[in-house]
């Protein structure tokens, strides 16, 4: 590595982004509990089921978003969404008492 090298830069998941981007607007829709922990569970869901998109990227940096431009790549990260709602509010692991 040369003397370019920045020790602030390290390498992102995009689908993280992408996921969360979508995520909320998803949940309106639906009415599988909206706690904190189904959300987690929801995101964690559908992340595992999206392949990784990495980029590299200074902390905090705002960076390019022309993934999120394509069609396919934003139906594949919706189905994902819907398909992990399904699978946690058939399967919630939140305590009864929190909701």
């Amino acid at each position: 590595m040369g003397d370019d090298f920045d020790k602030n830069m390290r390498p992102k998941n995009y689908m993280e982004d992408v996921v969360f981007h979508h995520l909320d607007g998803i949940l309106k829709h639906t009415d599988c509990c909206k706690c904190q922990r189904c959300r987690m569970d929801i995101a964690a869901y559908a992340l595992n089921q999206l392949p990784s998109k990495y980029v590299v990227t200074r902390k905090g940096e705002v960076y390019s978003k022309l993934l999120e431009l394509q069609q396919q790549f934003e139906t594949d990260v919706i189905i994902a969404i819907i398909k992990a709602v399904e699978v946690v509010k058939k399967n919630p692991r939140h305590d009864e008492m929190q909701v």
